[in-house]
């Protein structure tokens, strides 16, 4: 059975709109990045046509492979674990690596965007909810964190990001997503030299919740493409 994929976009951004409105915001403050793993180049292409304006791939083969199938205007965003071994197929793709996650793979997309002439910007991936499956920084370890990367040439950090459990009730993840804008709030307060525009958090399963606690980059993949293989 074919994916409606422009009916299921328009669904989305309506649930967007509503959760933001929630949370008083505007919609346009949440920026959707379409999550494409797996999914067939066509199909991203009826998405393109719908009006998604950013694609997120978990892998630097599967993202390195697409980009140059699509128009320059694409934002390519980076969201999976980043093996230093892979940065350099990266950097020069994505506008956005979402998964910072440690001071080994900063040196590495130092010392590569250096070779380059470039800065590459970058989210830190916090492991809000403790998950030993989950990578990232534990909560205490991102403010020393920051400090250290920010001092790196060719980085600019430009916000926080992390994965909650996959629940079946959406609000069971809603302390995840709180307890990660309370910390970017104290740390933007306690480094205001350090960028925290982007909390980047939620997915198909609970993205409005993540809006509603102050998301403003969410990853939805299978409620726009439906669902694919790992």
């Amino acid at each position: 059975m074919k994916v409606d994929v422009q009916a299921n976009l328009r669904l989305v951004l309506e649930r967007v709109a509503a959760a933001a409105a929630r949370s008083g915001r505007r919609p346009e403050e949440v920026k959707l990045v379409a999550v494409t793993k797996n999914v067939p180049v066509e199909v991203m292409r009826e998405a393109l046509a719908a009006g998604v304006k950013a694609f997120g791939e978990n892998r630097a083969q599967e993202l390195a492979a697409k980009y140059p199938l699509f128009p320059p205007e694409v934002e390519w965003h980076f969201i999976g674990h980043l093996q230093t071994n892979k940065v350099k197929q990266v950097i020069d793709r994505a506008c956005l690596i979402h998964s910072l996650d440690s001071w080994r793979l900063a040196l590495e997309i130092s010392k590569r965007a250096r070779e380059k002439g470039k800065t590459v910007p970058v989210l830190v991936q916090v492991n809000i909810s403790g998950e030993k499956s989950k990578y990232g920084l534990a909560a205490g370890e991102v403010k020393d964190f920051l400090v250290e990367v920010s001092a790196l040439p060719g980085i600019a950090v430009r916000g926080l990001m992390t994965i909650a459990p996959l629940v079946e009730d959406p609000e069971e993840a809603r302390p995840v997503f709180r307890e990660l804008s309370r910390l970017a709030a104290r740390l933007r307060a306690e480094l205001p030299a350090v960028n925290l525009e982007y909390l980047s958090m939620g997915m198909s399963n609970d993205y409005t919740v993540a809006v509603e606690e102050g998301a403003n980059i969410i990853r939805v993949g299978s409620a726009i493409f439906g669902p694919r293989e790992n």
